[in-house]
């Protein structure tokens, strides 16, 4: 009888756990293992250490947690024909590295040659592409999406959904021809600026900087740009230790924090 009393009250107990763990609100600070490629990438810890997985360091975070784990946004790559494959690559690596759910878009699933003969296969065309928290534009033949209204339209018809805004070298000409830049503050590669200026009246563009954070939307200069303004969105969404730990991970040395123009801290 006795036994059978312990094991109903352990039993409760346990029950008790169970609902209050569901009850609980989500923690907006938290720690996370250091980038390995694991599935313990995706836990969260309440406590800095060691990740109990694979030792690595764990860092603190300032994203809110789901579930067992960390926020895990979706981000669209929009790629067309003849991209500059580091405008994109670049970013891809980081936000890869961090945990994101990265997948590419183009006007059709028809595969893309990008600069320098790299073939890459859409995973979805704007007919059929899911909703993405993150929308992400890039240079290389820019002119082609920027003047193809159906591609316009796509990224217009984004905007109740669609939570941050990136562009990278002359990726920003496709944001500004969707009104995305209205009334902001932008940049793009150095060499294009006066064209972009001309092209936006209502944007104020700035050279000499290598990427401008309007909160929810952020442009980059070109190439190389592109890893910073990555690190830099990471650095927002998952914390200044994370996003070291990312660029230390991929060995990108000479990343200088907050090395462009913050409008707005806000995530």
């Amino acid at each position: 009888m006795k036994i059978s009393i312990i094991l109903i009250g352990i039993l409760i107990l346990a029950c008790g756990n169970i609902f209050g763990q569901k009850n609980e609100p989500d923690i907006k600070e938290v720690y996370v293992c250091s980038p390995c490629g694991g599935s313990c990438d995706t836990l969260a810890f309440s406590k800095p250490g060691k990740c109990p997985h694979c030792a690595m360091p764990l860092v603190k975070s300032t994203s809110q947690r789901t579930g067992n784990g960390i926020e895990k946004l979706s981000i669209c790559f929009y790629l067309q024909d003849n991209v500059e494959i580091l405008d994109f690559a670049g970013p891809l690596e980081v936000f890869s590295m961090a945990g994101f759910n990265v997948f590419i878009v183009s006007k059709t699933k028809d595969k893309i040659v990008s600069q320098g003969s790299l073939s890459i296969i859409p995973d979805y065309s704007i007919e059929n592409a899911p909703e993405s928290d993150v929308m992400v534009f890039f240079g290389g033949a820019h002119s082609k999406p920027a003047n193809d209204t159906s591609v316009i339209k796509w990224i217009q018809s984004r905007k109740g959904k669609t939570k941050y805004y990136i562009s990278v070298c002359t990726g920003a000409f496709i944001l500004g021809k969707a009104g995305i830049l209205d009334n902001l503050t932008a940049t793009t590669y150095h060499t294009r600026i006066s064209e972009l200026q001309k092209a936006l009246p209502k944007t104020n563009v700035i050279a000499d900087v290598r990427f401008v954070d309007n909160g929810s939307v952020i442009t980059t200069a070109g190439i190389s740009a592109g890893i910073d303004g990555a690190l830099h969105f990471i650095s927002k969404i998952k914390g200044a230790e994370f996003a070291k730990t990312i660029a230390e991970n991929i060995e990108y040395d000479n990343w200088k924090p907050n090395n462009g123009l913050i409008l707005s801290k806000k995530p």
